[in-house]
């Protein structure tokens, strides 16, 4: 007699089978699932970022439709403690005390971004998004002149767009929101590969696309 202990029935094979096929449409089911929450919600919270990148892709591209080219300059003098900048010693020159003064003082905003010491002058330069200060201090009688730029809410946003003077906390703002454009164009693609009738012609849409991008690119960039 032959045994059939080793050699599975076709009921078997077919129940195997079954059940292999569940399993990934179970599996299929979970990331389509997954694909589609990460997508809303990603998307919510990331509406507020996206929008403010879309409008400033604008304004940044035209930034004298809504006065974002404008200034406005100002000038001011004054005298601060010449204690703080007439020691011979450069390196005891009181750093600190000076920039706490012209902030309480003028309201200067932004940050350091250069504090440089000569012989006869101490120069301060402030940075932030469409603003900047310099600070001319006379070393020996401790008088100075402050010139101020600051330019209007599109030209911050402008800047805020390209991270100028923003700071690394609001680079990091940036990465962030990047990572989430990825996610959101990532998790539609997924989606779109579960809807067999749009299957294949959103990957052709999306073929045409990345063409088109590359030829504007080649038709349009000196």
């Amino acid at each position: 007699m032959t045994s059939t202990k080793n050699n599975p029935t076709p009921r078997a094979l077919t129940s195997k089978k079954t059940v292999a096929q569940k399993s990934g449409k179970s599996a299929k089911k979970d990331v389509a699932k997954l694909s589609r929450w990460l997508h809303i919600y990603l998307s919510m919270v990331s509406f507020a970022i996206v929008l403010f990148f879309a409008v400033t892709g604008l304004t940044l591209n035209h930034p004298s439709w809504l006065g974002g080219d404008k200034q406005i300059e100002s000038k001011l003098k004054g005298k601060l403690d010449a204690k703080w900048v007439n020691n011979p010693d450069t390196n005891k020159v009181a750093r600190l005390e000076i920039v706490e003064w012209m902030r309480n003082k003028h309201q200067v905003k932004g940050a350091v971004s250069e504090f440089r010491i000569d012989d006869s002058e101490v120069t301060v330069t402030f940075k932030g998004p469409a603003y900047s200060a310099d600070a001319f201090i006379d070393r020996e009688k401790g008088t100075y002149e402050l010139s101020e730029i600051k330019m209007g809410i599109v030209a911050i946003m402008n800047d805020l767009h390209k991270g100028r003077d923003s700071g690394t906390g609001w680079g990091w703002v940036i990465d962030i929101s990047a990572v989430f454009l990825t996610l959101v164009s990532l998790t539609g693609l997924i989606l779109m590969l579960f809807l067999k009738k749009k299957r294949v012609s959103g990957l052709v849409s999306a073929i045409i696309g990345l063409l088109l991008c590359y030829l504007l690119y080649v038709w349009l960039v000196p």
